[in-house]
């Protein structure tokens, strides 16, 4: 375990990069300048930005492969939609339309006055018109009728007051839908009142350009509708999801110049020395332009691919900044601990040699954590996963050769002895003069090392911080803090909620919120009415033994607790009811089917039953689910629909165009389980190779395992369902957990310090200050995302938060600890045969980043 050694694997590299760092700093000017033309070149890929947009929400947020598109095939293929004979009940998709919901939350909605105003609202609707297109030209119609709401069927002014209403069915009308906040009669289904009305508006499907256009001028008429007092109008069409959630990425653009701002401001305060030589004022910001190059290059390379653009990726900006920074001041740190006198292609060769490696194993752990995540069926996951990690590489190409380049410009200043600002010349400070004139003298550095003078923070560690933590007291506290933290963890785990809001995926300040609201607060009660499709054309319909297995199956139905009793719509019953009326024998097979067009002409159920050649090819009916209105209540009832499906012995498909968006709770804690499985694996096998102590690959796997917890467990408590966009912030966690865990392990491995508290001391000292810094510049590039309007951006923040703040506490509080009582290596410590794994770049990382001041 002591002996490893992996010079196989790292000085081939090393010596890769060695040469290549030489070439650089002897060839800069190729380098600094070629990738700006190549930036601007792929940077052209913009143009088809609109072109890529996906913002579809079927599209990006449901699951790409999902039963309920199949079973959504299924229900097209027997039971094509008739716009000629409109039935809301049994659409397919959700249609073509536009909502009102008017709500009276203190009083009584089915009054005189109240119920004048919708009839004028309704009125003033159906006056819309686009071009030569009215709502008469445009709506789906009954015969040659246009569909009205049932509520102005039933009650007719003035005589609301008067008029008796049944619910939830009137005259075989389902209603519930229409009327919400419902007061029934002592013991009677008679309504005594009611707090909204919600009115529906079709359209066919023949001309989607201009009903897009006459939607848009309901969502303005609607808008500008005078309320009454104590009455509140919401609104809603088929096309406002997408539109508003479109729209909602208009909130984070103008924080990009304040990310910008803030990464600038603190890489150059986290570069800044009180020496005008030294200075490296200019290589922060040239820094974070590398990094801003490395997104127009990225996302400009795959818009000309044809990549789906989803508003999710809008996100990774701001995380690459924050990469983008940590490798700069990787690339910094390496630069401070080569000889300042020294020729500055050497000092290059010497930078790369160190840096390189160790941004060449940072980038790819977090690149492959992105690209795993293209295992997902989620769109929006896809398109982010392969834009970030992309984007990820190219902030590594930039990393080693435009902002190479400019380390070498800015060696060659230093090494002339110019001044940061002016590039005059400037004279040397005396030796072991303490002052000196900081604008007019500089270039100070240690005589006795030949380097750069070191940050006074990284003694704080090893002077005041390491002796704490190892301290007995402090490690039985420590062992009580992440006892507390893991038991939340997993409290948190347990309570975690399924699935994206629909309402979340518009900005906050949309009019889709309150419409959503209070859809959820007046017409919860009753949920979405499921086709139970009959798929076996072989199924004997006429036969009773056949007839009474269907019945069972409906019966197993209604059994289920958020299944209405007595509520099935059945064409088969209405036909035998027909039957007994006129005395067919419907148990033989010719009268059943002689009989059966004709019977389905005269009623409703013409829709209802793929009846040709002879042959009953699918037949569907129809239940009323009940109490649907939280996510866990949409999860169980889409499971145990299906399952109940499943078990019949009749060949039945259930559906309802909501399962569309139901299959994420079907699919996402098992793609996300994968997902991290997957990813973990991966990252577990890249430590085994690069860092081949089985103790410290241990530790690195838990730290993983342990932050993932964290941030599963403590977003519950921030409001953060597990849907889409956190799966993708799960996945990022796995990438940056291993970067503080793995750096804080390797490094107590491999120091040669004789006790496991000195390990400890040595390994925060080195790497206390880099990881923390780290950190922020992580946290600084997502933190305006907190104040967008959008929960999409916002809960990004979160969870990059959580995940940083998780990751730091684990690598400089958690892990240095637990060390101490168990990552001692196989040789005995103080032996002078300590571990030698000098192998990769986590143990070099920590010697390279001991005077790291950025």
């Amino acid at each position: 375990m002591a002996g490893c050694n992996t010079d196989c694997v790292e000085k081939p590299m090393a010596r890769g990069f060695e040469i290549l760092g030489r070439f650089v700093g002897r060839h800069h000017w190729w380098f600094f300048i070629l990738p700006m033309f190549i930036s601007a070149g792929l940077g052209g890929g913009f143009y088809f930005l609109a072109d890529r947009k996906a913002n579809g929400i079927e599209e990006m947020f449901t699951p790409l492969d999902g039963p309920a598109k199949d079973e959504r095939q299924v229900v097209k293929e027997y039971f094509p939609q008739n716009d000629s004979d409109f039935s809301r009940l049994r659409l397919y998709t959700e249609g073509t339309f536009a909502s009102l919901i008017i709500v009276t939350p203190t009083a009584n909605i089915l009054t005189n006055p109240a119920f004048t105003k919708i009839v004028a609202m309704d009125r003033e609707v159906k006056a819309i018109e686009v071009g030569t297109f009215n709502f008469s030209s445009l709506c789906v119609k009954k015969g040659d009728v246009c569909v009205s709401n049932s509520i102005f069927d039933i009650v007719k002014t003035p005589n609301v007051t008067t008029t008796t209403i049944d619910y939830p069915y009137h005259d075989n009308i389902f209603i519930a839908s229409e009327i919400g906040g419902v007061k029934l009669k002592t013991g009677s289904t008679e309504i005594e009142s009611a707090k909204a009305i919600r009115l529906f508006y079709f359209l066919n499907e023949d001309n989607q350009t201009v009903n897009t256009m006459w939607l848009q001028k309901f969502i303005e008429t609607a808008s500008m509708m005078q309320k009454e007092e104590g009455m509140t109008v919401s609104y809603f069409t088929s096309i406002s999801r997408d539109e508003e959630f479109e729209k909602s990425s208009d909130s984070i653009i103008p924080l990009f110049s304040l990310t910008y701002a803030l990464a600038i401001t603190f890489s150059i305060t986290s570069c800044i020395r009180l020496d005008c030589v030294r200075n490296k004022v200019w290589v922060a910001t040239f820094g974070v332009l590398s990094a801003g190059m490395a997104v127009l290059s990225s996302f400009g390379l795959l818009l000309y691919c044809g990549m789906p653009f989803s508003m999710t990726v809008a996100t990774a900006p701001f995380l690459i900044l924050g990469i983008g920074v940590d490798d700069m001041f990787i690339m910094i740190s390496c630069w401070q601990q080569t000889q300042v006198h020294g020729d500055v292609e050497d000092r290059m060769a010497a930078t790369y040699k160190e840096a390189a490696v160790s941004i060449t194993i940072t980038t790819l752990t977090d690149a492959l954590a992105f690209y795993i995540g293209l295992l997902t069926p989620f769109g929006s996951v896809q398109s982010f996963c392969m834009y970030t990690g992309t984007a990820v590489m190219f902030c590594y190409l930039y990393n080693i050769t435009f902002f190479g380049a400019f380390l070498a410009l800015n060696g060659r200043r230093e090494k002339s002895n110019r001044h940061w600002l002016t590039c005059v010349k400037v004279p040397e400070p005396e030796e072991n003069s303490e002052k000196y004139n900081i604008c007019s003298v500089g270039g100070a550095y240690d005589h006795e090392t030949g380097k750069e003078e070191p940050m006074p923070i990284n003694n704080f560690f090893k002077t005041y911080y390491g002796p704490f933590l190892t301290n007995n007291w402090t490690k039985g506290f420590v062992i009580l803090l992440y006892a507390v933290y893991l038991g939340l963890s997993i409290y948190g785990c347990s309570q975690i909620k399924e699935g994206i809001d629909l309402k979340n995926l518009a900005a906050d300040s949309s009019y889709v919120g309150s419409y959503y609201d209070n859809e959820d607060e007046f017409f919860s009660k009753y949920g979405p009415n499921v086709m139970v499709v009959v798929t076996d054309s072989t199924f004997k319909y006429w036969d009773e033994s056949a007839r009474n297995s269907l019945d069972s199956c409906l019966q197993k139905f209604e059994d289920l607790s958020m299944v209405s009793q007595n509520r099935t719509i059945s064409w088969l019953n209405g036909y035998l009811i027909f039957g007994k009326m006129t005395n067919l024998n419907l148990s033989v097979e010719n009268t059943f089917k002689s009989n059966l067009s004709a019977f389905l002409e005269r009623s409703d159920f013409i829709q209802d039953v793929d009846f040709t050649d002879n042959t009953i090819y699918a037949s569907r009916m129809f239940i009323q689910t009940v109490n649907v209105s939280t996510a866990v209540d949409e999860k169980n009832m889409l499971n145990e629909l299906r399952e109940t499906a499943k078990d019949c012995p009749v060949k039945l498909v259930v559906y309802h165009p909501a399962f569309i968006y139901f299959d994420q709770y079907a699919v996402i804690v098992s793609n996300t389980i994968q997902n991290i499985v997957v990813a973990t694996l991966a990252m577990l096998v890249i430590s085994l190779m690069l860092i081949p102590n089985p103790i410290c690959s241990l530790w690195v796997t838990f730290a993983i395992a342990s932050v993932i917890v964290g941030v599963a467990g403590f977003m519950t408590f921030w409001d953060v369902n597990l849907d889409s966009v956190s799966m993708i912030n799960l996945v990022i966690c796995i990438g940056f957990s291993v970067d503080f865990s793995a750096h804080i392990s390797y490094a107590f491995v491999s120091s040669n310090k004789r006790t496991a508290n000195e390990k400890a001391i040595d390994a925060v000292y080195h790497l206390g200050y880099p990881i923390i810094q780290g950190a922020v510049s992580t946290i600084l590039g997502v933190v305006v995302l907190s104040a967008a309007e959008s929960y999409i951006f916002r809960t990004f923040f979160k969870i990059m938060f959580l995940v940083i703040s998780f990751g730091v506490f684990h690598g400089i509080v958690f892990i240095p600890v637990f060390l101490t009582f168990f990552g001692i290596c196989g040789d005995k410590v103080g032996d002078k045969k300590v571990v030698e794994c000098r192998s990769i770049t986590l143990s070099q990382i920590g010697h390279m980043l001991v005077t790291q001041t950025g």
